[in-house]
């Protein structure tokens, strides 16, 4: 059965599927980043920014799946994963600030996920721009389902 959609609709929904699309770019852009600190720069990974990249990862899947498809339950899947990965890295960045504890550091031996040596776009470090990619993709993917469920 064909479904007719009037024009305010089509462009509700366009607009909604742009803030799906917008999430998927960047979960893709910090996935790729990642990838490239690790392989390319040959930059070993701290046990925290392990844990994060399990979060960041399968939403470049999910996400791209969900804007081929047009597909809310996407977002829905993949909104749990952004928000546990805000957690992992409010913890991390909080840990890097000096606001937790050293007895709390989670690392053992190899790299420490205290002491981050590497800084981009003029001082950030690894954590807070996985913070902020984070942070970014859930507020995203909460307007995209609060518009989407509509």
């Amino acid at each position: 059965c064909a479904r007719t959609v009037n024009k305010s609709q089509g462009s509700s929904m366009n607009r909604s599927w742009s803030l799906l699309v917008l999430a998927w770019v960047v979960a893709t852009a910090a996935t790729a980043s990642a990838l490239f600190i690790g392989e390319v720069m040959g930059m070993t990974p701290c046990v925290l920014c392990w844990y994060q990249r399990i979060f960041m990862f399968p939403l470049v899947i999910v996400l791209g799946m969900a804007c081929y498809s047009d597909d809310r339950r996407g977002a829905i899947y993949g909104l749990p994963l952004a928000l546990g990965g805000v957690l992992l890295a409010g913890y991390h960045t909080l840990l890097i600030a000096g606001f937790v504890p050293k007895a709390w550091i989670p690392c053992g031996s190899g790299v420490s996920c205290a002491e981050q040596k590497l800084e981009i776009l003029n001082g950030l470090q690894i954590p807070w721009l996985s913070l902020i990619a984070l942070i970014a993709i859930s507020l995203l993917l909460i307007l995209y389902l609060r518009k989407s469920s509509k």
